[in-house]
């Protein structure tokens, strides 16, 4: 079966590599971007899913989304943030923008697999990696 290939964006170098890792291990393609700039600039074709920082320089998460989203398919997107959001508005925003998930940093590794698996509609995900 062919890996789901999954486009990571944030501005952290070493959050990017951390991330990374975890999703290669748990076997997916990753790809890494600085910044939303860039992930439009290389395009998302073949994506099973996104990983957005919500703060990033330039444009943030949100736009890159919205961006994504005037040129179809966007694939589905994952939030993440290491913003207070005691109200719960930013969550309520990347939700309401379509995002699958809204991960708060610092996150547990189980819990962005599972919604990458989610997002990129792996059947059985849990008892593959279970059984």
């Amino acid at each position: 079966m062919e890996k789901k290939l999954v486009m990571v964006v944030d501005d952290h170098p070493s959050l990017c590599v951390a991330v990374g890792r975890l999703l290669t291990a748990a076997g997916f393609a990753v790809k890494t971007f600085a910044s939303g700039d860039d992930l439009l600039r290389h395009g998302v074709d073949g994506a099973g899913c996104l990983v957005l920082d919500l703060v990033l320089p330039g444009m943030n998460g949100l736009e890159v989304q919205q961006h994504l989203r005037m040129r179809p398919p966007c694939p589905p997107v994952i939030f993440y943030t290491g913003c207070e959001d005691p109200d719960g508005r930013m969550r309520a925003l990347a939700l309401g923008a379509g995002a699958l998930a809204f991960l708060r940093k610092p996150f547990d590794g189980e819990e962005l697999l599972d919604a990458v698996a989610k997002a990129c509609a792996i059947p059985g995900w849990k008892r593959k990696r279970e059984g």
